[in-house]
């Protein structure tokens, strides 16, 4: 090949790609989501269209998975704490039916409302909240996230939460939302340091959270199984922030914050010299590993949805979902 030949060719591939990019860049801005730089610019995590869609094939994906008791059928539309809530109920649920769900009752989501922030970076995420058919009247709060333009949206967070209880949230002209960074102040508690707040609260008390089922409540149940005869119970509580499980938030239209965020939790339970630790039901027994002797360890992953005011005062929990991942006996 000559050398002008050569030149010829890279001017063409050079052209080329010029064109491909150009082309990319329009089609992209026509269809209202310009990619461009995205890691530095300030855009919608998805588009409205995208964000529907997105909502069915996760509930499409959960109701097969539910229905054959197969967590392979929607690990690829879950992740973070769902993803680990989610696929530990699966499995109990294959060990205890292999043949699948008899009992299965499709999840359908019906008003659904959808909520997308504008922000720089990944991850992308938005926020969706329905009436679902299951849980009672409770308001299905669901997280999609992403962490690259080819990747699945998959939900990270799924809480459950009283009608009336979702707060209205700040959005400008164009119904675009606004993310609160994790390390941001101005709150009662930043939401990067939820997780290790509640965690401690849990442990220790104090006045970072309202009073409610899974705060004071929580606590008092704790105490009063501590009591039961016969059988000791230690706690551990733990914050998890890393990666998928990192919190996410919204602002409300006071000025404060809807923040989701994940936190780790054990339960030991230690039977006294001659007596046997009883395993709740089937669901719990078909996660044990070993034999339940003396003690019974169990771990647990929560994710929790709280209203983060702003200034001070105590962070309210809107929704909390607990989940069993795995149990020890020994």
């Amino acid at each position: 090949m000559t050398r002008e030949r050569s030149r010829q060719r890279l001017r063409r591939r050079d052209r080329n790609a010029l064109i491909a990019a150009s082309l990319t860049a329009l089609s992209l801005t026509a269809s209202g989501c310009v990619v461009v730089h995205g890691e530095r610019v300030v855009l919608p995590a998805a588009t409205r269209a995208e964000a529907a869609k997105a909502v069915t094939a996760f509930t499409d994906a959960y109701n097969k998975a539910d229905k054959a008791y197969d967590s392979s059928l929607d690990a690829p539309y879950v992740t973070g704490a769902l993803s680990d809530i989610d696929s530990a109920r699966l499995r109990a649920g294959h060990v205890n039916s292999p043949s699948g769900n008899a009992n299965h009752t499709p999840l359908t989501l019906t008003d659904v409302k959808i909520t997308i922030p504008e922000k720089a970076g990944w991850p992308r995420w938005f926020v969706a909240d329905a009436r679902g058919n299951k849980g009672g009247n409770y308001r299905w709060v669901l997280v999609f996230t992403r962490g690259d333009l080819g990747e699945r949206w998959q939900v990270s967070y799924l809480t459950l939460m009283a009608p009336g209880t979702v707060p209205a949230f700040k959005t400008d002209e164009d119904g675009w939302a606004e993310a609160v960074p994790a390390g941001a102040g101005g709150l009662a508690v930043r939401p990067d340091e939820l997780s290790k707040t509640y965690a401690d609260y849990l442990e220790n008390g104090g006045k970072a959270f309202a009073d409610g089922r899974d705060t004071s409540g929580l606590r008092a149940d704790r105490a009063k199984e501590a009591k039961k005869p016969g059988l000791v119970r230690q706690f551990i509580d733990e914050p998890l922030t890393h990666g998928d499980y990192a919190p996410l938030a919204l602002r409300t239209a006071d000025g404060g914050a809807l923040v989701f965020f994940t936190t780790h939790h054990y339960e030991k339970q230690t039977a006294y010299t001659g007596a046997t630790v009883p395993v709740p039901n089937k669901d719990v027994r078909a996660l044990i590993k070993g034999d339940v002797k003396q003690s019974l360890t169990l771990e647990s992953i929560a994710n929790q949805a709280v209203l983060d005011p702003a200034g001070s005062g105590p962070v309210r929990m809107l929704g909390r979902v607990q989940g069993l991942t795995s149990a020890q006996g020994a």
